[in-house]
Parts: structure tokens; C-alpha cells; sequence
């Protein structure tokens, strides 16, 4: 099949762990007879450098005529809270664009990185759960002002905007263990009574075999690391999932291992790993690409319905992670690490 993939590099690490994705996604169609076009394209803060844009309006037109898009990371001193042009609203205004509200995060322990949570092992065993985070609304989207010694963010959610993150969850469970734990803080927040009620709602009446529990996010945080294998699906809003999302990479070892998926409505999606740019590492050669590569096969997945090469590229990971290939991030005290292409090399040498 063709396939068409705008690649965004971005900054600091990003660069370095996208190339790796790029050579994992050549290699598979290599192998299976696709043609994937891939157009690389200025995002973040080398586009406002280049451009005084971080998402220039040539690199927004081929993101929306793209199947998919990878993106590796944005953001860095240089464009911190004193620049005149950041690039994070960028990447607000891409997802916005691209239509993209839902926030795919699985988190599942590799059994050759045990050792490398923080986490007691016996607490990982069975890890598999599958974070579902509005990516699209909250308090990062709405109104923010100051006013003298104030400042003031607004956050809002509509009906619509909960019924179909909902309903997103819902699919998901209902092909994984058929359970839901939606996250909020309905004691104090309006929006959070909303989401309750609403999620309650759309689970029940639409999903009848999908069962739904409802924990505070204060309580999710503390039991995700203390029975994390209790979780299925977690469903939350923006800036919860953000947060939790980071909290339960632990698990994982890394945030180097974790891919994600933004999706809407349509099969075009953002897949992205969710470490940051990491610009104190950057140029150094020694990044994780392995949250990267599997997000290059979320790609495949959800966007090119590409299964099988999808689940090639995974287990391409898990056996080069079972041969004792890592990187800085998730070697062990005194372990020969490898660097960002040498990772990528048995990455490639697994696939085949």
C-alpha cells in the first residue's frame, strides 16, 4: 500500500530518536512491498528560529494531507517562558487542526525491563493498562489573563467534547478487560462533576458490557503505583492525563519506551513518544528511540491499518529489550549502554 507520513523532527532529542523511526518505517516497507512518501518539515522551536512560526503554515498543510504524522519532541531553554514566540502553542494549535481530542497511552511493562523501574517488581508483573487522555479542551485550551498580582486560567468542558472521549474508552475496553477508571476531582471542580456524570452516562446507556469506576485523581495517583495492575483503561481529562501519564512511565522504566497516539474521528493521527525534547542530552547521540519506533507503529496501525506490521515493529522492540540492548536510560549500574543508533541498529536487526 502507499502511505503518506509527515515527519516533524522538533527539537533538542527529537531529531535523533525520529531518524531511528524513519529507519524502522523504511525497513517495513521494505519488506512488505509498501511505498511510504515521507516529507520531513520544520516544528517547534527550529520553526520559529526559521521561520518565526512553530508550526509554519507549509508544515500544517502537509500534516493535513498526511495519513499520519510522526513527531518527536518540542521545546527547550532557548523558547522558555520569557521568549516572545514559544513553540508549545504550536503543538495546541496542531492537534487543534488536525482535529485530534484523543490521547492513546498504553503503559505495559516489558519483562526484560523490570529491573529497570523504580517500582518493586512484584508489583509490575500483569502491568497492561492504557491510558485514554481529552487532549483537545481543559485548562491548557481555555482563556488565560492576568490581572495586577492575579493570573487566572480557565478551564471548560463541554458535554460533547466528554461524550466522545468517552466513547473513544469505551471501544478501547470493551477489547481489552471491559473495564474503565474515569479520574477527576468531582469533590472540588464543576468540571470534574461534569465528567462524572457524563462518562457515567455514555458508559452505561452504550457500553453495557464495559464496567465503569469513578476515583479521584489524587487516589489514581497513589494506586497506580501501588496496584497498578488493577488498571484497564484510564479515562481523564487534559491536564490529569498529562501528569498521571508521566507518573505511570515509572512502571515502564522510562519515559524512553513509551510511545502515544492522538486520534479523531477520521484515521489520520499525531503519534508522538512522551518524553520531552530533553535538551540536556541533545546532539549527545545517547537518546532512547524506542518510544519513538513504537509510536511509528501506532502509526501503522491506526492510521495505515497496518496490524501486522504494527505488532512486527513491537515485538521487534520487546526482542532487542530481551537481548540486552539499552540505552543510558534503562542500562543498569556499570551496563554497556548503547547510543541512539546503535539502539535503532537492534531495532532493525530484531525486525529482521
Amino acid at each position: 500500500m502507499k502511505g503518506r507520513i509527515a515527519v516533524l523532527g522538533g527539537d533538542g532529542i527529537g531529531p535523533e530518536v525520529v531518524a531511528e523511526g524513519v529507519r524502522v518505517l523504511e525497513a517495513v516497507a521494505s519488506r512488505h512491498g509498501h511505498v511510504f512518501e515521507l516529507e520531513a518539515l520544520p516544528f517547534g522551536g527550529v520553526a520559529i528560529d526559521a521561520f518565526g512560526d512553530g508550526l509554519p503554515e507549509h508544515t500544517l498543510e502537509g500534516c493535513v494531507a498526511a495519513d499520519g504524522v510522526l513527531l518527536g519532541a518540542i521545546g527547550g531553554p532557548k523558547w522558555g517562558p520569557d521568549a516572545p514566540v514559544r513553540p508549545e502553542p504550536a503543538l495546541l494549535r496542531l492537534r487543534a487542526e488536525l482535529g485530534v481530542y484523543a490521547n492513546l497511552r498504553p503503559i505495559a511493562v516489558q519483562q526484560a525491563l523490570r529491573d529497570a523501574s523504580p517500582i518493586k517488581p512484584e508489583y509490575l508483573d500483569g502491568v497492561d493498562l492504557l491510558f485514554v487522555r481529552e487532549l483537545t479542551g481543559g485548562i491548557y485550551f481555555g482563556r488565560k489573563w492576568r490581572e495586577g498580582a492575579r493570573a487566572f486560567d480557565e478551564c471548560a468542558y463541554s458535554v460533547s467534547e466528554i461524550e466522545r472521549i468517552t466513547r473513544v474508552a469505551g471501544r478501547l475496553a470493551a477489547s481489552r478487560r471491559g473495564k474503565i477508571t474515569q479520574v477527576d476531582k468531582s469533590n472540588v471542580l464543576e468540571t470534574s462533576r461534569l465528567w462524572r456524570t457524563v462518562s457515567e452516562r455514555v458508559i452505561r446507556t452504550e457500553f453495557p458490557g464495559v464496567k465503569i469506576e469513578h476515583m479521584f485523581v489524587d487516589a489514581a495517583a497513589m494506586h497506580l503505583i501501588r496496584r497498578p495492575r488493577d488498571f484497564d483503561v484510564i479515562l481523564t481529562e487534559n491536564l490529569f492525563g498529562d501528569i498521571l501519564t508521566d507518573e505511570g512511565a515509572m512502571l515502564a522504566g522510562s519515559l524512553g519506551v513509551l510511545p502515544s497516539a492522538a486520534l479523531g474521528e477520521g484515521r489520520r493521527g499525531l503519534y508522538e513518544p512522551i518524553h520531552g525534547s530533553a535538551p540536556d542530552i541533545a546532539g549527545l547521540g545517547i537518546a532512547n528511540p524506542c518510544g519513538t519506533i513504537l509510536s511509528a507503529a501506532l502509526l501503522l496501525r491506526h492510521s495505515l491499518g497496518l496490524e501486522s506490521e504494527a505488532r512486527a515493529i513491537e515485538a521487534a522492540v520487546a526482542k532487542a529489550l530481551s537481548r540486552g540492548a539499552r540505552t543510558a536510560d534503562i542500562a543498569a549500574n556499570g551496563a554497556k549502554s548503547l547510543s541512539t543508533r546503535e539502539m535503532g541498529d537492534a531495532v532493525l536487526a530484531a525486525l529482521d
